[in-house]
């Protein structure tokens, strides 16, 4: 992120990065806003939300979507805190989805923290749910990708730097194909398959 000018821009991100010097580096070297999702690999920050008078917040907001063959409804609380140790913290956030089978009817519930730089005035619960629900939508659509059309959970490339050397090939195939115009991705790749020798090499803009 150091080259780039995120003056004014909120940048979302799931737990692995919610640690405070980014959260200092963003807000007082990039004059950025942050979204950090809080889950229990920082233990004492999670309980601390997790305990947090949620029973007392007024400033709410209700969501429902469907798709992947489930119906799903949002509810987001959204607390001002002042003493919370954390950088720059001014909201916390608690996300509870409930979660419908629309093919076996069975219910279940997640409950999720967001721990956010943004004002009340800042960020309503709407517009914190909007940042969540964004960063969800891009990563659901890059690793639902990878997981059901390339079967990467079963891949048998598992030493060195093989792994990773194979997610970013995926990464570059799905993003090639979009690009190209593709949504469905294990068409484009059936479509790549009529032509092994020439059509991948067109995607890439690469003359044999």
């Amino acid at each position: 992120m150091a080259p780039f000018d995120l003056a004014g821009i909120v940048v979302t991100a799931d737990a692995l990065h919610t640690q405070r010097d980014h959260a200092v580096f963003l807000v007082e070297a990039k004059q950025a806003h942050y979204a950090f999702t809080v889950k229990k690999n920082r233990p004492t920050l999670h309980e601390r939300m997790r305990t947090l008078p949620w029973e007392q917040a007024t400033a709410k907001f209700y969501d429902c979507s469907e798709g992947h063959g489930r119906k799903e409804t949002r509810v987001v609380q959204v607390l001002t805190v002042e003493d919370l140790d954390f950088p720059h913290a001014a909201q916390v956030a608690k996300i509870t989805r409930h979660r419908t089978s629309l093919r076996t009817g069975k219910r279940t519930r997640e409950t999720v923290y967001v721990i956010t730089n943004l004002t009340s005035r800042e960020a309503s619960p709407e517009r914190i749910a909007r940042l969540v629900r964004s960063q969800w939508v891009i990563e659901n659509r890059l690793h639902f990708v990878r997981d059901v059309t390339f079967d990467e959970d079963r891949s048998q490339v598992r030493t060195g730097h093989g792994p990773e050397n194979m997610a970013t090939l995926r990464n570059l195939a799905i993003n090639k194909l979009r690009e190209h115009g593709h949504t469905n991705i294990a068409a484009g790749l059936r479509e790549m398959s009529y032509q092994p020798f020439t059509r991948p090499l067109d995607l890439l803009g690469v003359t044999p």
